[in-house]
């Protein structure tokens, strides 16, 4: 068995959803092979939101105590959204335990005031039983692309569902962990390890823009844009996701030059 074949993966979900929403990567990379770690967040699935503070650190720490109880070596990390947010928060606490790094629908930088007092409000709003379901209602939608919203309603219905279903405490917690989390511009250019930033074209939360500067800071990494994808594709084109994992894979096994 090669060294690639040999790396775990990991797979961080992004807000809202669990680890369900990389199920066809799941099961794609253990048909050939691969071991494959995809923990819910804490707070989702069936993992409790605990007493800690917000911060991303927090969940860091956890996967960090997931892959010790695994005895898991150097792994292939890769993270969705809120999914990316713990994934850098991992590389800048827990150095030298990745092996190759794939971000999707993130952005290196912290949030603009303005963007972190969206993130405040969200967070304040959404344990409001009063407000809360058109406040899912409204925001949801906007994790899908335009195609996926015109062409894939079910998606859109199952992001809805799941995030009706998700504990309003939790998605608290972690909007207000992603509004504090600071600056990984340092982090993502002190790593070393092949890399790939995802991004959809059609993704109305993180722009093309951001993508490229977060690509541009790893020292081996590239950009990858998914035509008729949004903020969500391991959803949305889970194929393409799963083919660019692979090609990681093969990176890392691949001989340095």
């Amino acid at each position: 068995m090669s060294a690639a074949r040999r790396t775990p993966v990991v797979l961080l979900h992004a807000l809202s959803l669990d680890a369900s929403m990389w199920d066809a990567q799941r099961r794609a990379l253990q048909a050939v092979g691969h071991p494959v770690i995809v923990p819910d967040q804490r707070g989702f699935g069936s993992v409790p939101l605990g007493d800690e503070p917000p911060s991303l650190d927090v969940v860091a720490d956890d996967l960090a105590r997931t892959l010790d109880g695994l005895g898991a070596g150097p792994v292939l990390l890769a993270g969705s959204s809120l999914g990316a947010y713990t994934a850098m928060a991992f590389l800048r606490r827990h150095p030298g335990r990745t092996a190759g790094l794939a971000l999707l629908s993130a952005r290196a930088t912290a949030d603009s005031p303005e963007a972190k007092a969206q993130r405040l409000r969200f967070a304040e709003l959404v344990r409001s039983e009063e407000v809360r379901p058109q406040l899912i209602a409204g925001t949801t939608p906007m994790l899908a692309g335009a195609t996926t919203r015109a062409r894939r309603p079910d998606l859109v219905e199952r992001l809805l569902a799941d995030a009706a279903k998700a504990d309003p405490a939790a998605l608290a917690w972690a909007q207000r962990a992603i509004a504090d989390r600071p600056d990984s511009t340092d982090t993502l250019r002190a790593a070393t390890m092949p890399a790939v930033v995802i991004a959809g074209e059609e993704d109305e939360l993180v722009g093309a823009e951001e993508s490229r500067r977060t690509a541009a800071l790893l020292r081996h990494g590239r950009l990858v844009t998914v035509p008729g994808a949004g903020h969500l594709q391991p959803l949305e084109t889970p194929d393409r996701v799963t083919r660019e994992l692979l090609g990681l894979l093969d990176e890392i096994g691949a001989p340095a030059c």
